[in-house]
C-alpha cells in the first residue's frame, strides 16, 4: 500500500478473512499488492518464492514446505509453485480455519488456473489495479487535466518516489513485462515482440484486429493471438466484450482493446508530456482508455461485479460503454472535447431507438470540467466519473 494513499479495496479482502481459508490477489508487477498484502496482515509471515532457495524448497518437498509455514503466511508470486497448490487445498480442508494462507501473484494465467482447478470454493479472489480516480481524490493528487493524468499513469511507484514516468515506464517494460513474457513463452525475438507492444498501443480504443496485427508486425495468426493472451494474463491489457443481443442489425463481434494503465500506453504511443497527448490524432483514443480503465479499476477495487460491454454495428452505429440491469440499459458516450454540442448524443439517441421498448438510461463523459442533468442525458466530468459507477 502506498504510505499515504489508502487503496479501496483493503476493507472488502479485510471482510472475507473470517470467511474463505485462502485469500488471493492478483493484479500487475508494482501496483501495490505486496505493500498492501503487508500492511493489511501484519501479523502473518510474508514467503516471496521469487527468492530460489524458498521456491526450490517448496518445489522440491512441499509437505515439509508447509509444515513450516502452516497458518497464517501470506506466499507471494506463488504461481512459480503451482505443485503448492494441491497440498494447500489438503491443509485447508483439514484444518478449517479461515484466513489460513493469503496468495499473491501477477500473473493471471498460471494464477488462476491453479486456482480453480483445485482451490475453487475455497477461495476468495481479489484484483488490486494501479491506483484509481477515487484514491487519487482522496489525497488531492487527482490532476485537473485529463492529459496530464493520462500521461502520468497510475502506478504507486511514480506518486510515492516521485519518478519521472518516462523512466518508469522505460524500466517497466524491460524489468516486468519482458521478464513475465520470457516466462510465459518462449519469445526468442525481444524487439519483435515490443514493436507488437506499439502496435496494440496504436489499437487502444479500437476493435481487435488479429490478422491485421499479424501482419503488420510480420508473425503468423496464431501467434498474434498467443502474444495479446500473454499481454492479458501479465495485465498490461484487456479486451472489452460485445454486446450480441440483436437489434436488428449486423452486429460486430470483435473485442475492443484497452489498456490498464494509460501512462504505459502513452509512453509507448511516444507521449513524453501532455503536449505530446493534446497534439496527437489518438487523443481521442486515449481519453476513452483513461475513462475505460477507470471503470475497470473501480470494478476490482469496490468489488462490485459488474458485466461491461461496447455495443456497434455495422452501420456505424455504436455505444462506448453499456450494462444492462434486468430490461434497463446504462450507456455511456466517451468524448475528449471540453466543449458540450447536441452531436454528442446523436450514438445514444440511435441506440434508444433500437433498443425500444426497453428503458435506456444515457450519460456522456466528456473532457470539461462541469456536471449537468439535463432531461434525457446526464453529463459527467471525467474527474467525477466514479460517481456514475
Amino acid at each position: 500500500m502506498s504510505s499515504f494513499i489508502k487503496r479501496q479495496i483493503a476493507p472488502i479482502i479485510e471482510a472475507q478473512r473470517s470467511k474463505f481459508p485462502v485469500l488471493a490477489l492478483t493484479g500487475p508487477r508494482q501496483s501495490g499488492k505486496t505493500t498492501l498484502l503487508r500492511e493489511l496482515f501484519a501479523d502473518y509471515r510474508y514467503i516471496s518464492l521469487e527468492n530460489p532457495d524458498l521456491r526450490s524448497f517448496a518445489a522440491e518437498d512441499p509437505i515439509a514446505f508447509l509444515n513450516r509455514y502452516d497458518n497464517k503466511v501470506i506466499f507471494d508470486e506463488v504461481q512459480r509453485v503451482p505443485e503448492l497448490f494441491s497440498y494447500i487445498q489438503g491443509r485447508v480442508d483439514e484444518s478449517r480455519i479461515m484466513g489460513q494462507y493469503i496468495l499473491s501473484g501477477s500473473q493471471n494465467f498460471h494464477l488462476l488456473n491453479s486456482i480453480t482447478q483445485t482451490l475453487a470454493g475455497r477461495v476468495a479472489l481479489f484484483k488490486l489495479l494501479p491506483f484509481d480516480f477515487v484514491e487519487l481524490k482522496s489525497n488531492n493528487m487527482l490532476e485537473m487535466q485529463s492529459a496530464d493524468l493520462a500521461v502520468k499513469g497510475f502506478y504507486p511507484a511514480i506518486y510515492d518516489r516521485g519518478i519521472d514516468p518516462v523512466i518508469f515506464y522505460a524500466n517497466y517494460i524491460q524489468t516486468y513485462i519482458e521478464k513475465d513474457v520470457t516466462e510465459l513463452m518462449n519469445i526468442r525475438n525481444l524487439k519483435l515482440f515490443r514493436t507488437f507492444l506499439g502496435l496494440c498501443a496504436g489499437r487502444a480504443g479500437q476493435l481487435v484486429n488479429f490478422s491485421a496485427l499479424a501482419n503488420e508486425c510480420d508473425i503468423s495468426h496464431s501467434t498474434a493471438r498467443a502474444w495479446l493472451s500473454i499481454l492479458e494474463s501479465s495485465y498490461i491489457i484487456f479486451l472489452l466484450q460485445p454486446y450480441y443481443q440483436n437489434f436488428n442489425k449486423r452486429l460486430i463481434k470483435s473485442p475492443k482493446l484497452y489498456f490498464y494503465d494509460t501512462g504505459l500506453l502513452n509512453f509507448l504511443l511516444g507521449h513524453k508530456t501532455a503536449t505530446d497527448l493534446e497534439e496527437s490524432r489518438l487523443k481521442g483514443n486515449v481519453f476513452e482508455n483513461l475513462v475505460m480503465a477507470e471503470y475497470h479499476k473501480q470494478n476490482h477495487h469496490q468489488y462490485l461485479h459488474e458485466d461491461y460491454y461496447f455495443w456497434q454495428d455495422s452501420n456505424a452505429n455504436e455505444v462506448d460503454l453499456l450494462m444492462k440491469k434486468a430490461e434497463v440499459f446504462s450507456i455511456f458516450e466517451i468524448k475528449s472535447t471540453q466543449t458540450l454540442s447536441q452531436g454528442l448524443f446523436k450514438q445514444m439517441d440511435q441506440f434508444e431507438k433500437l433498443a425500444t421498448p426497453a428503458k435506456v438510461e444515457k450519460t456522456l463523459i466528456y473532457g470539461g470540467a462541469e456536471d449537468q442533468k439535463r432531461t434525457r442525458y446526464d453529463v459527467i466530468s471525467w474527474r467525477n466519473i466514479s460517481d456514475s459507477i
